[in-house]
């Protein structure tokens, strides 16, 4: 008899492994260890991205690293390329991306969000001697630079523009002001960030999306009281003022909304 009880022995723990994780479980691992594990970018001025000295800073890191006082723990930001950066959540490579990640219903169907910290618009720029785009549907038969797999580029593309291929905003930009495209459909955010540093850059806005969208924390789904950690602290920083101090050092305007 005593193999029934071996085999019953490992059944229960094959069953076990099986079950999902409790509810709870994982912001306990975040306070026992003492550790908030985030992933990021690190490439994507000024959100994410280093500093001339090497050092991971921007706004999203700022926000992260508020978040994470007020559970308690420290953060520890682990960078990635965009691409691989959700799905490393799957593999719990990290307990929740903080990365200008969009909120969309696709990507509800399989994670949860906090609430959002974050409001953008796409916009439309082009050199200040363009006067031949003035909205969107003015793209079309036109060459427009954009990330081919973002929302933007889809955008673009839906305008009736030609895709030029680049690896984000800034390259975007410098295609445009060298003539080898015509516009770009950007973040509002990030032009606004460009215009601080470079005033004078000969580009403009002609056009903006009316409807805003919304960036948050995305962790697995089933981690509810991680996500109400995580709302109560975002709530607890705008509360104090210290979502509004970041906020005016990145953009110089409250950019929750």
């Amino acid at each position: 008899m005593n193999w029934l009880k071996t085999f019953a022995a490992v059944a229960l723990v094959q069953a076990a492994i099986s079950l999902p994780a409790h509810a709870g479980e994982n912001l306990q691992a975040v306070k026992s260890a003492g550790v908030l594990k985030i992933g990021t970018e690190g490439t994507y001025a000024p959100f994410t991205f280093h500093d001339d000295s090497g050092k991971l800073v921007g706004f999203d890191v700022e926000i992260a690293e508020a978040i994470a006082q007020r559970l308690g723990v420290k953060p520890q930001f682990l960078e990635g390329k965009w691409d691989g950066l959700i799905a490393g959540l799957d593999s719990k490579r990290y307990d929740t991306v903080i990365n200008e990640v969009g909120i969309t219903d696709a990507r509800k169907q399989k994670y949860d969000f906090s609430e959002p910290y974050i409001a953008s618009k796409a916009v439309l720029i082009v050199r200040d001697d363009d006067a031949s785009i003035k909205d969107f549907a003015d793209l079309k038969g036109k060459k427009s630079a954009q990330s081919l797999t973002s929302n933007f580029g889809k955008l673009a593309e839906k305008s009736g523009a030609e895709l030029v291929g680049t690896d984000g905003f800034d390259q975007s930009i410098q295609l445009v002001l060298t003539k080898r495209a015509d516009a770009t459909i950007n973040d509002s955010l990030s032009f606004l960030d460009f215009k601080k540093h470079k005033p004078d850059a000969p580009v403009k806005i002609v056009a903006q999306q009316s409807n805003a969208d919304y960036s948050a924390a995305i962790i697995r789904k089933d981690e509810p009281e991680l996500l109400a950690a995580l709302n109560k602290a975002l709530a607890e920083i705008k509360k104090d003022g210290t979502y509004e101090k970041i906020s005016q050092k990145y953009f110089g305007q409250d950019v929750s909304k």
